[in-house]
């Protein structure tokens, strides 16, 4: 059979009415797939090239991902994959591109004895093929596990939705692919105990989404870290300070810790800066150090007010601390400014209501205000 009917044969399999073939459908897809391979494979096979023009990956992304698939020595076995994730599941190209990326390997699953049953165990469990055309890109490494529906299963019923597992997924791939008794429900347990609430910690940030899926040991160590700085369980800041440990070595915390001594803070002010804004100790010595030096030397702030007010350790010198002093300098100077601003309040206001308040309405009275301001925010100097 020339290689144009196979091909014709292969495309009508893929576009009948029954979105997921059964096995014996299956079957005939893979040796007509075989077929087409063995018709075809005149030469070597390149990897790199192949994850280019057929994958829609960039040299970059092919470069990296062709060094997991050495191995393979024809296209059998990623013809077959990459047909049954665009013809059975329907997956966009560029989300194909995204599960290569992810997992390279996953070019090597059998169709037939992994990837297929899985769907299956899904579609039984009401998931719709849409639905399963999302999951794949987000989790491809847990479309090869035995365990998925239970997996599946088990974080819908703590999560509470299939919206907030995607968000979830989105930021922690490995979730689905967790072993269920050794970590994922001892975490759970745990995390209860300490009195957080599963779902409101998912889909928060980067940072609340791997709580759920660290060793549960460090889980437990950076737990009793939290507990040794007097922030008691439950308490409002426990969720943040709890992220700092899990995420930050020992070592580096206790560098941080001695680094803020050394800028003046006593014991008493470090344990008030951890309990008021815990996240401040996850930003590194440098930067604390530089936001103190402009906040002391330049604005002219004493260090009580800023144990006071710990969110100013964190923000950007360069395109929020810098350019809101020199703007409101600039008021200042030109007499503009009816009474003088708490310092803490113009820092921690949004972009916009600061322009609102401290731009706009000045914009007549000094001319290009505006842009100025919004070029300092890039770095860029004020115009003279």
């Amino acid at each position: 059979m020339a290689v144009s009917h196979l091909r014709a044969a292969l495309y009508r399999v893929l576009r009948s009415p029954s979105r997921l073939p059964a096995p014996s459908r299956v079957c005939s897809f893979a040796f007509l797939h075989y077929s087409s391979a063995a018709a075809s494979s005149s030469g070597s096979f390149a990897v790199e090239d192949y994850l280019v023009s057929r994958c829609g990956l960039t040299h970059a992304q092919a470069l990296k991902a062709a060094a997991k698939l050495s191995h393979l020595r024809s296209p059998y076995k990623p013809d077959a994959v990459l047909a049954y994730l665009e013809g059975t599941l329907s997956i966009p190209a560029a989300d194909i591109a995204r599960v290569v990326v992810i997992d390279p390997t996953f070019l090597c699953a059998d169709v037939e004895k992994t990837l297929a049953p899985r769907v299956a165990d899904l579609l039984d469990l009401g998931m719709s093929p849409d639905e399963i055309a999302i999951l794949v890109p987000l989790a491809p490494n847990s479309f090869r596990i035995r365990f998925l529906r239970r997996n599946l299963e088990f974080w819908l019923a703590e999560l509470g939705s299939f919206d907030k597992l995607l968000l979830v997924l989105r930021s922690c791939s490995s979730l689905l692919s967790l072993d269920l008794d050794k970590v994922a429900r001892p975490n759970v347990a745990f995390l209860r105990q300490c009195g957080l609430d599963i779902s409101e910690i998912a889909g928060k940030n980067v940072y609340s989404n791997r709580l759920l899926t660290l060793n549960s040991e460090l889980l437990k160590e950076s737990v009793q870290r939290v507990e040794e700085l007097g922030i008691q369980r439950g308490a409002k800041m426990f969720r943040h300070m709890l992220i700092v440990f899990s995420f930050t070595d020992k070592e580096v915390f206790a560098r941080r810790i001695r680094s803020l001594h050394n800028l003046g803070f006593t014991k008493d002010d470090v344990q008030a800066i951890v309990r008021k804004y815990p996240l401040a100790l996850g930003f590194s010595e440098q930067k604390v150090q530089e936001n103190v030096e402009f906040l002391v030397k330049e604005v002219g702030l004493e260090l009580s007010y800023i144990v006071q007010r710990p969110a100013l350790l964190t923000y950007s010198v360069e395109r929020r601390l810098l350019p809101r002093h020199c703007l409101l300098k600039v008021l200042r100077e030109k007499g503009l400014l009816k009474r003088e601003p708490d310092y803490y309040a113009t820092a921690c206001r949004s972009e916009k209501i600061f322009v609102e308040k401290f731009v706009h309405p000045f914009e007549n009275n000094i001319p290009g205000l505006a842009d100025d301001y919004a070029s300092r925010c890039l770095g860029m100097a004020w115009d003279d």
